[in-house]
């Protein structure tokens, strides 16, 4: 038995009985006293589809766990939905959400003396909230996609979440009625899981498997097909073996095994959030990562899936395909992840893809052939310049146009770009400044699919630009360039664009600037006050407080004692 565990259940005469009378009273017996204890870390909710599958899958890791030899222990953490929350207030808690899915996890697991720790989310900030506390505790663990959302289906087409959210920009634009809109509606979302594009969602569920920590292909299962069950028991008895054999995740989670993850977030065309939470999770495991290392990557990884948000498919299709490991394996063919790391089953990343083939199915056009990728080089740039001095991020491929100089049009919310959009005034050419809504402005740092779906419903996706140092939805798609920091509310130059003022958008020299010369903005800056806080009690006036820049994760424990 782990060293831990004896230490605070298995102790001597009277000090041991009040732990194994409350331990009798949730199920243990007699036997079980000398079993490791695995939490379950389950988020299930009916607050989103994209959860409310997870009970299920939660109880047939139980099964795992018990028929490995351990002793499950199950407890709950949180969710936002992304989806329901979008374009409202209630999206400042989105990315909060994140550290307070890390700290109860860390919470509950440290708290109970627990010896590994099988997590299940849904939603988007239950992965890396999950991650970021498996790293912190470094205890045996592995993580469980609660899986895709099947794709709905209206006059043909396969729908997604943001196919909702366009339909809102079309239907303003005059391009579609309200009966259409509504059929959008009622058809986007069919079931049970996470958004079905190369969202956030999965976006992170596929990294986490490249990266080692969850098993082979789970990462883009349905949720409610039967072969997401069965790896969620399977995922039980390999936690256990991982605890016998003591893998703990600082073992995994290297700078090797991050690098391989964002390889396969280029290669499948994976969502802006992804360099947010994987600057948190690298912070979380000690491992050195910059904004500038992403770059290295994107300059040499092909984006190699047609995946919605800009391309033909989703998640299942991907499956169908191949899945991960099949990405995985081209991109081990070509030097480009490092086949050495360990995974959570104790195999090397090149030993769990020996027999898989180096060139995907002819069958099939989800994932291109090497010689024929969808683009040469990533698609999530970071650009730099006098308006983003520490960067930003963009995604560059599948726009038409990938230089852009406009005036600004400057908005100090969300809500006031989007009433601008849908009264129809913005122009081609124009570049919107959506400020205010960073990490701490906010707070939260906001997602801005409402936005750039109405530019894309209103076919002004290719003329006009947005910034902003709030995020962006996996599903935004366009000329769009989110995390700019320093933010508007530490004072960055965002704050000093004026209504009218050129900028430049150019995805080739990977640069966002202001044209406004230096005097000038000294000028302007001399003038600048900050914005009282919008919280300050709470949990959003904590975040404020604590919260680092977008560059660094956004993460809440940088420096704490500094």
């Amino acid at each position: 038995m782990p060293e831990n565990l004896k230490s605070q259940v298995v102790t001597q005469g009277v000090q041991r009985s009040p732990n194994r009378a409350m331990l009798r009273a949730v199920g243990f017996g007699d036997e079980d006293f000398n079993k490791a204890i695995v939490g379950i870390a389950n988020s299930y909710s009916t607050i989103t589809p994209c959860n409310m599958g997870i009970n299920q899958l939660a109880q047939r890791a139980e099964i795992g766990v018990r028929a490995a030899g351990a002793m499950p222990q199950m407890f709950g953490t949180i969710t936002i939905s992304d989806g329901i929350s979008m374009g409202t207030e209630g999206m400042k808690y989105s990315l909060v959400s994140r550290e307070v899915i890390a700290d109860s996890i860390e919470t509950a697991c440290t708290g109970q003396s627990m010896d590994g720790v099988l997590a299940i989310g849904g939603c988007d900030k239950n992965m890396p909230g999950a991650m970021i506390a498996i790293a912190r505790m470094n205890i045996p663990a592995i993580f469980v996609y609660g899986g895709t959302i099947k794709p709905g289906h209206y006059d043909g087409k396969d729908l997604t979440v943001v196919s909702s959210f366009e339909a809102v920009g079309q239907y303003s634009a005059g391009k579609i009625d309200d009966a259409e809109l509504t059929e959008v509606e009622r058809n986007a979302c069919p079931g049970a899981g996470s958004c079905g594009g190369m969202f956030t969602a999965n976006t992170m569920s596929s990294a986490f498997e490249a990266m080692g920590m969850s098993l082979p292909y789970s990462s883009t299962m349905a949720a409610e097909d039967a072969e997401k069950a069965d790896s969620t028991e399977e995922s039980g008895r390999v936690l256990v073996e991982a605890i016998r054999k003591q893998i703990l995740p600082r073992q995994i989670i290297t700078r090797k095994s991050i690098e391989n993850a964002l390889a396969v977030i280029m290669a499948v065309g994976g969502s802006t959030n992804a360099v947010l939470h994987f600057l948190a999770i690298a912070h979380t495991a000690g491992v050195k990562l910059v904004l500038d290392d992403i770059e290295t990557i994107r300059a040499r990884v092909p984006v190699l899936c047609d995946l919605k948000p800009s391309g033909k498919y989703v998640a299942t299709d991907l499956h169908k395909a191949g899945g991960i490991p099949q990405v995985m394996k081209m991109l081990l063919a070509h030097g480009l992840i490092h086949g050495d790391c360990l995974t959570i089953t104790g195999q090397t990343i090149a030993e769990s893809l020996a027999d898989i083939p180096e060139t995907p199915s002819p069958n099939q056009d989800v994932i291109r052939p090497w010689e024929n990728p969808m683009y040469k080089e990533g698609h999530l740039a970071i650009l730099k310049g006098n308006l983003a001095s520490e960067g930003s991020v963009a995604k560059i491929t599948g726009v038409k146009v990938p230089k852009i100089s406009g005036p600004a049009r400057v908005f100090e919310s969300e809500e006031d770009c989007l009433a601008a959009i849908l009264a129809k005034k913005i122009n081609p050419g124009d570049i919107l400044i959506i400020r205010y809504e960073g990490p701490k402005g906010g707070p939260g740092m906001r997602e801005m699919l409402a936005p750039t779906s109405a530019i894309i419903g209103a076919g002004l996706g290719d003329s006009v630009g947005l910034i902003t140092d709030g995020r962006f939805s996996g599903g935004t798609y366009g000329m769009v360039v989110g995390h700019v920091a320093p933010e508007a509310a530490v004072g960055g130059n965002i704050a000093l664009v004026e209504e009218g003022d050129t900028i430049t958008i150019d995805a080739h020299s990977r640069s966002l600037n202001l044209h406004v010369d230096d005097a000038e903005l000294s000028r302007r800056r001399a003038n600048w006050q900050p914005k009282p806080p919008r919280y300050t009690t709470g949990i959003l006036g904590k975040y404020a407080k604590l919260v680092s820049s977008s560059s660094l994760g956004a993460v809440t424990d940088l420096d704490l004692f500094s």
